[in-house]
């Protein structure tokens, strides 16, 4: 194997594992979301409803970074 695909492979590798943890971090927000992020529905607040918006717009810029869509089209 050359210089050039051992590289190659090593950043495939790691590739790998961090897609692998996207998938993780994925998963638990996912179940947090399920969860009403920790919060009983009968108890949300305009301050639960902000910090979900924060996430909603971390989110959407990730998405919009992975789809080049919004200020990365």
């Amino acid at each position: 194997m050359t210089k050039s695909q051992e590289n190659q492979q090593r950043a495939c590798d790691r590739f790998i594992e961090h897609t692998a943890r996207i998938d993780a971090i994925l998963k638990r927000l996912q179940a947090a979301c399920d969860d009403h992020f920790g919060t009983p529905p009968e108890e949300i607040n305009w301050g639960d409803t902000g910090f979900v918006a924060d996430i909603v717009a971390d989110l959407e810029l990730i998405s919009d970074r992975v789809f080049k869509e919004g200020e990365y089209a």
